[in-house]
């Protein structure tokens, strides 16, 4: 039931369980299976400690030999790639409950296939997975990973991908913000219109450079190197960022993370690697880390700033890398109270 004191919760509360969809032969990863599959054991096993894992598997015979922990419930379904931050559901927390929503994903602007990824949220649904159907938002385009809340009323986006190509024209900027504050119950939302990291195919989500966090901050990607091709425009982004206010108008707490230093395929192009991808745990954050020990670490302090009352867990994620991506990219935060086994 919609009423005025739903809201789309911030990461950090209570959210039970975290989905993955996992890495098979016909994703992109096809090349490096059980590199990327060694990477997502791990952050499986980081998810464990804190709560209950749903794995998403494509063709149940990519399963034959794997065998995972205690906790782990796996679902048969479709996908087209591993990235279920941009497809999996967003969670509206109700006074009857947490509700799903399910937009439309149509592979970051038209630019990958998404024909079943599109549907994971409808079809786990007729599943049964769910213990309600998920309520359709098909009209918009919107991803996960392109949003960001405090869970009072403050969102936080970047221009640059909500109004990209293939999205929503002829939307305006206004009418796109209409809508997702009145889908996300939202009273404020942030456009980020600087930053934006090379190599990033999804037109420059906000989890990539900037993340709401508790105590009124924004944890944010700078760039202290001149001579590095983001300077001037993270430069700019931190500007933009020191005039924000949040939905009662209060300034927010700006808390820096590092840059990674340049990580590059196979082909020469630099990879959009980045420190902001985190995944916040009731107990833990997991950090994405990059084999860089004095970033690495810069960056865990940074963030025990703002998790003091969490674990700050190190995951190697350079394989998550290679296909543009990180460990945020790789999860979503769903209540165990909407999933009908748990």
């Amino acid at each position: 039931m919609i009423t005025k004191t739903n809201r789309f919760p911030a990461e950090w509360e209570r959210h039970g369980a975290v989905m993955l969809s996992w890495p098979h032969s016909l994703t992109d990863w096809n090349y490096m299976l059980e590199e990327v599959r060694a990477c997502y054991c791990e952050v499986i096993r980081a998810i464990i400690a804190a709560g209950e894992v749903v794995i998403l598997i494509g063709p149940e015979s990519e399963l034959a030999d794997e065998k995972f922990p205690e906790g782990v419930y796996k679902v048969y379904v479709a996908t087209n790639d591993t990235w279920i931050r941009d497809y999996g559901p967003l969670t509206l927390s109700t006074p009857d409950g947490f509700r799903l929503l399910d937009f439309r994903f149509n592979g970051w602007g038209l630019k990958f296939a998404a024909n079943f990824d599109n549907q994971v949220n409808r079809n786990l649904g007729k599943l049964w997975v769910y213990s309600q159907m998920p309520i359709s938002c098909k009209d918009l385009v919107f991803e996960g990973g392109s949003i960001e809340s405090d869970g009072s009323g403050t969102l936080l986006t970047t221009e640059y991908c909500l109004m990209a190509p293939n999205r929503n024209e002829p939307m305006t900027r206004g009418q796109v913000e209409s809508v997702l504050l009145q889908r996300l119950h939202g009273r404020k939302l942030l456009w980020i219109t600087n930053g934006g990291l090379a190599g990033d195919d999804t037109d420059g989500h906000v989890d990539t450079l900037c993340r709401l966090a508790p105590g009124n901050s924004l944890v944010y990607v700078g760039c202290q190197d001149p001579d590095d091709e983001h300077f001037e425009s993270l430069q700019a982004m931190a500007a933009e960022l020191r005039e924000f206010t949040n939905a009662d108008g209060d300034p927010f707490n700006l808390i820096e993370l590092p840059l990674p230093d340049p990580i590059y395929d196979a082909e020469g192009q630099r990879l959009p690697a980045t420190y902001a991808n985190y995944l916040v745990l009731e107990r833990a954050v997991l950090l994405p880390v990059y084999n860089q020990p004095m970033k690495d670490k810069l960056a865990a302090e940074m963030l025990r700033i703002v998790f003091p009352d969490r674990e700050i867990v190190s995951i190697d994620c350079r394989a998550l890398i290679q296909q543009h991506g990180s460990l945020h990219c790789a999860t979503m935060q769903i209540p165990s109270s909407v999933i009908s086994f748990l």
